[in-house]
């Protein structure tokens, strides 16, 4: 199979005219060469963090804060999640899943509430699907046992010792929220030495020394922090010192969609749009330990072929910044996952 096009090549997503060779579900060449053809070929997207349980509630809960919105065990979206059935809670993820699917993202590292049957049941909505969750269970070890690793809410919760002794010995991963309100659980989620943060929107000069030093990547939700009004992460600051990732969080208070979230923080912060498309694809790969998110030799084919002639993009004069900037769902023309 050959793709032609302008192509988003390699980790700093060099724009070549050419075409991409796929053997057996794997990028086998990148070759340059004169093609007939606007569409721009890069890697699909890698969502790296989501509560996509929260699809049966969007929108809820105007005016609330971070605390009446999501804090277990009362915040709304615990209420209205005990209080839906099972197959509602299916379909309404199988629907944020088909989204993603849509829009190009091959995979989401899910933060998945419910215990083990929370695990199951986002396993169900997945099923058929192109997109392959990355699941971190939440709440009990059995739910980390089922799932690819444990999601902690944060170090002001709880102990989170066992889970992360845990997930070490089985190879599995651990993430946990941190600096969101303030920036009081940060040196205790780094304490654990996770495998990765979520959120980081209060850091102090000491703890960006210590991401420095562990190179602990972080993920970043910018549009969520700025709606639960608890700020936005200083995320120039978190690029310069370790691996950072995109993640569009609850779907309670923002669609799935990466191009939103990628167009949001590229306004938002002084970074590259490179570096923000490398925050929505290679980076979220790397901490998923995913073999995609970059269009090279030897890796995953999941491929995003966007029309570079559509109303929106035609006579765009830097390719990477309109993908970042500009592009959306109605530019699609293809998704390869």
């Amino acid at each position: 199979m050959k793709i032609e096009g302008t192509v988003l090549r390699g980790p700093e997503f060099e724009p070549v005219e050419g075409r991409v060779v796929v053997e057996d579900g794997t990028i086998a060449a990148v070759e340059e060469a004169s093609v007939d053809s606007d569409d721009v070929i890069l890697p699909a997207f890698v969502n790296a963090h989501t509560h996509i349980g929260d699809s049966i509630a969007k929108e809820a809960g105007e005016g609330l804060d971070l605390d009446a919105l999501v804090a277990p065990p009362d915040g709304l979206k615990h209420q209205l999640l005990r209080e839906a059935s099972r197959e509602e809670k299916v379909e309404a993820m199988r629907r944020s899943i088909r989204l993603m699917e849509t829009t190009g993202t091959t995979s989401f590292l899910e933060f998945r509430e419910g215990g083990v049957e929370g695990v199951y049941m986002l396993r169900e909505a997945s099923s058929g699907s192109s997109v392959a969750p990355v699941i971190l269970g939440r709440e009990t070890a059995d739910a980390m046992e089922a799932a690819d690793g444990f999601g902690a809410s944060g170090a002001r919760d709880g102990d989170f010792s066992y889970e992360r002794n845990a997930t070490a010995r089985e190879e599995k991963l651990f993430g946990i929220h941190a600096g969101e309100r303030d920036a009081t659980d940060i040196n205790p989620a780094l304490d654990l030495d996770p495998d990765f943060l979520v959120h980081m929107v209060h850091p102090e000069t000491l703890h960006l020394e210590r991401l420095e030093d562990s190179g602990i990547p972080v993920v970043v939700c910018p549009r969520s922090n700025l709606v639960t009004g608890v700020g936005t992460p200083p995320i120039a600051e978190l690029v310069e010192r370790t691996t950072v990732a995109l993640g569009t969080d609850n779907v309670m208070l923002n669609s799935p969609s990466m191009f939103r979230e990628m167009e949001f923080a590229a306004k938002l912060a002084d970074v590259t749009a490179r570096e923000v498309l490398r925050m929505a694809t290679l980076n979220g790969a790397r901490i998923a330990g995913l073999n995609c998110g970059v269009v090279e030799e030897g890796h995953d084919a999941k491929l995003l072929v966007l029309d570079g002639d559509s109303d929106n993009l035609a006579g765009v004069q830097n390719v990477v910044r309109a993908v970042v900037r500009r592009a959306g769902a109605s530019d699609v023309k293809e998704v390869l996952l």
